[in-house]
Formats: structure tokens, C-alpha cells, sequence
């Protein structure tokens, strides 16, 4: 019952005025029986006007507050199945208005990492951008890029389902991959869907809003760029290998990785999202394939620069089979800070928590030898999925992140207990 009188939930204002709208048609009530008994007061208008308008607008008043209440918890009532009790509802309108009032956040990566961050995060805000690299060129994302010209859809869709509100039977849709078919086999429904949007709305970025809607999405999704972006990584025995997939496959130890076209346009509508941030988080996801690709686009790099939001970098749990062998939580720094600038970041957070790592898919747990990185905080908890320990566990990754942010916009960041001076 306390949580209905939280500032800004959208419920006190309705009641307020439904007891209003109650007590002004009382008083209108009471001039009509004044009249009928013919009791002597006043009259400033005939008998039969003074009550019934009165009245009126008490009834007024009473059925703006309905409204009002219906705006604030009809849809709760109606899209939620799990609200059974007075307690529950209590507690996702509490939720509701946090969440839309949280702070504005900006992701930016690509692949599993990222989706795996925003399922964790939008239990704290609708105020979520996603930026997600368009570098991919391999399997379902890759044949629909090469064939029909459109920007890889893989990683949008799956941004999609982790930001839905309700991860259901349309998301569930979303996912499903075709295991046979001529010309469908190994494509999912999602990038044929975002795929077919695109061309009935004339725009990528405009089918990204009309599947947004569709799957319920609180918050924004956006491509890094809109050019033809492909990746060349310079390994350190001296080959050079063209396109993402080719630099998984080829593997071994990368020196510098670039983009194609260097100048790439960045979107605009990512430029200022990331510039208005509180706070904009990098990774978690493949250092040289789904981070790096973003962040060498131009005006990605350089708003970073410019804004005013913590920056947070996720290192991954474990390092990569030929991407990141052998990679410290500072050699990931290292690598980011040598692509861009050494202020891209302030924070980094990595997981300090022991776990099995199968050897055949990745390679070691990323470890960081407790020393301080010059200028850097380094925030070290435990954030591993118990049931994919290659991965971070969404809610113990938002959690922390948001300690981590909060600790910092006061101003007392070596007060808070996850982060190490």
C-alpha cells in the first residue's frame, strides 16, 4: 500500500481527483435536496441548475480520475499475467514508472554479449539505445547482406527479443531458425521479418521502429552506421584476412584490426543518443569483430569523446579461441585504448568469478592481476551464468552496472564497495 504513494507513479493524482469529483457531487447533491425540502439559503441560480451542475462536474472530475487510473494501470491489467494480487500490482506500477524514468543508457557491440546485457538492463529502464555493429557477413545475416543488399540483420533481431517486454510466443517466432528448405534453410524467421519490413517500409532503420512495436521493445535500436561496413584484421605473423567471418575462421593473434569504408558515416541518431547519455556501456561481446567495428567509425568514436556519461567497459568472461588467446582483462583495455583513445573509457568491469570453461568453444577465464590501470577504475565481481559459464549472467551484470553508476554520479565512487580504488 506504501508504494502507491511514491512520488511520480501516476496513481496519488488520479485518486485525488476522483475524491474531488466525489465531494463536488455531493455538494451538488446536497443543493437538490436543500431545494426539494425547501430549506432557506441563498439562491444564485434556479433551483434546477444549481445541483445538477454541480453535480455534473463533480461527475466530471470523477471520470477524468477513472481515465487517468486506466492510463496508469490498464496495461498492466490487461498484458500482464502474473499480477494476481494487490501486492503484485503495487509493485509493477512501482516498476513501470522506475523503469521509465531510468537513466539514459547507451549499449554498444554486437553478437550474444550485447543481447545478454540488455536482457539484464531493462529491468532498470525504457531509456535503453542499443548500437549494434553491421560488420557481420557470415550465415543467415551474411546471405541475406550479400543477396539482397541489406544491412545484417542477425544481431538486431536479437537485440529485439532481449529488449521485448514479454519474451513470449512472438519472440520465441522471432528466434526460430528454418532447419530445411530450399533457400530457407539455415535463416530465421527474424531477419526474413526485419528483411520483408524493410523493403514494405522503403528504410532498415524504419523496420527496426515497426518490429520494435510488434515485439512490445521499451527502448531504441540502431546500426553503428548505415554504409557497407567489411573488416580487415593485420595478424601479427603479417597476413592480412578480409571480412568477419574470415578472421574467426582464420584465427591467431591480431595486431590491428581496421574498417572498410575508414570514414564511414556513423548514423546520426546514434551520434546523439550517445552524446544525451548518463551512462554508455561497451561490450560485452568479440573484442575485434562486434566492439572494435563500432567504435573505429568516426563519429562513434568521437562522441564518446565528447559526452559527458561514465563509460563502462564489460570485459568478457573468458577469451576467445583465435581472437583473444591468452588476454588479461588489461590486454582487452589495451587493445580497445590502442584502436581509439586512452580516455574511451573509465571504468572497466570484469568478472572475478571462478568457472569450468569448455576449452573446444573458448579458451580461459579473463583474469586481471589486481593492479591499477593508469586512470582506469577496475571493478572485478562475480557475473558468470551458472548455466553458460562463458557468459555473464543478465541480472548480476545489471546489477552491478547500475552500483557502478550510481556510485559515480554522486560523486563517491572509491565510497562504493564494487569499486576499487
Amino acid at each position: 500500500m506504501r508504494k502507491l504513494f511514491y512520488l511520480g507513479l501516476g496513481v496519488k493524482r488520479w485518486l485525488l481527483i476522483g475524491s474531488l469529483g466525489v465531494g463536488i457531487s455531493a455538494i451538488g447533491l446536497a443543493f437538490v435536496i436543500k431545494n426539494l425540502f425547501e430549506l432557506s439559503l441563498p439562491e444564485l441560480l434556479p433551483w434546477y441548475f444549481e445541483g445538477v451542475l454541480i453535480a455534473v462536474l463533480g461527475l466530471v472530475f470523477v471520470l477524468a480520475a477513472a481515465y487517468g487510473l486506466y492510463r496508469s494501470i490498464g496495461p498492466l491489467l490487461f498484458k500482464s499475467t502474473n499480477i494476481d494480487t494487490f501486492t503484485g500490482l503495487t509493485d509493477a506500477i512501482y516498476t513501470r514508472r522506475s523503469r521509465e524514468r531510468g537513466p539514459k543508457i547507451v549499449t554498444i557491440g554486437g553478437g550474444t554479449g550485447l543481447s545478454v546485457l540488455l536482457r539484464g538492463l531493462k529491468a532498470y529502464s525504457d531509456n535503453i539505445t542499443a548500437i549494434v555493429t553491421v560488420g557481420d557477413d557470415g550465415g543467415s545475416s551474411g546471405r541475406l547482406r550479400r543477396e539482397l543488399g541489406v544491412l545484417p540483420p542477425g544481431d538486431f533481431r536479437n537485440c529485439l527479443v532481449a529488449m521485448s517486454d514479454d519474451e513470449s510466443l512472438v519472440s520465441e517466432l522471432f528466434q526460430y531458425r528454418f532447419d530445411q528448405g530450399d533457400g530457407l534453410e539455415g535463416h530465421s524467421f527474424g531477419n526474413l521479418f526485419i528483411v520483408a519490413m524493410t523493403y514494405v517500409v522503403g528504410s532498415f532503420e524504419q523496420a527496426l521502429l515497426e518490429s520494435s512495436r510488434v515485439l512490445a521493445v521499451h527502448g531504441q535500436i540502431m546500426p553503428t552506421t548505415l554504409a557497407n561496413l567489411s573488416l580487415t584484421a593485420n595478424l601479427k605473423d603479417g597476413t592480412i584476412v578480409h571480412g568477419e567471418s574470415n578472421i574467426s575462421e582464420r584465427g591467431g593473434p591480431i595486431d590491428h584490426i581496421s574498417i572498410q569504408p575508414k570514414n564511414a558515416e556513423a548514423y546520426p541518431a546514434a551520434v546523439e543518443a550517445i552524446e544525451e547519455a548518463q551512462l554508455v556501456l561497451i561490450g560485452p561481446g568479440s573484442l575485434y569483430t562486434s566492439i572494435l567495428p563500432n567504435l573505429l567509425v568516426p563519429g562513434i568514436s568521437q562522441a564518446i569523446e565528447s559526452t559527458k556519461a561514465i563509460k563502462v567497459y564489460i570485459c568478457n568472461v573468458a577469451t576467445q579461441v583465435g581472437e583473444s588467446d591468452g588476454y588479461t582483462v588489461r590486454d582487452h583495455l589495451c587493445a580497445l585504448q590502442s584502436h581509439t583513445t586512452s580516455s574511451i573509457v573509465n571504468t572497466v568491469l570484469y568478472n572475478n568469478e571462478n568457472a569450468t570453461v569448455d576449452s573446444r568453444f573458448m579458451g580461459e577465464l579473463v583474469t586481471h592481476d589486481g593492479t591499477t590501470i593508469g586512470g582506469v577504475d577496475v571493478v572485478g565481481l562475480g557475473l558468470v551464468d551458472t548455466a553458460h559459464p562463458v557468459r555473464h549472467d543478465p541480472k548480476k551484470l545489471a546489477s552491478a552496472i547500475m552500483d557502478v553508476y550510481h556510485g559515480r554520479r554522486v560523486g563517491t565512487v572509491f565510497d562504493n564497495p564494487y569499486v576499487r580504488k
